[in-house]
């Protein structure tokens, strides 16, 4: 797996646990919902900022998606 593989799982894993729909993670993140599933499938190359986001609509460190 590469980088961008092991954080979309990790998206992924989270996001269900937490009970949330690609949507709803996207509009807490302030991203457009239609990036979110190819961040999760790991064909995006995101940039740093956007992971930040993402980490803080989830309630985690960054690091813990790496």
């Amino acid at each position: 797996m590469n980088i961008n593989e092991i954080f979309g799982a990790n998206v992924r894993k989270l996001r269900l646990e937490k009970g949330l729909s690609q949507e709803k993670l996207a509009n807490l993140a302030n991203i457009d919902r239609t990036y979110l599933p190819d961040i999760e499938s790991g064909r995006r190359n995101l940039s740093l900022v956007v992971a930040e986001k993402i980490a803080l609509a989830l309630g985690v460190e960054l690091k813990n998606l790496l």
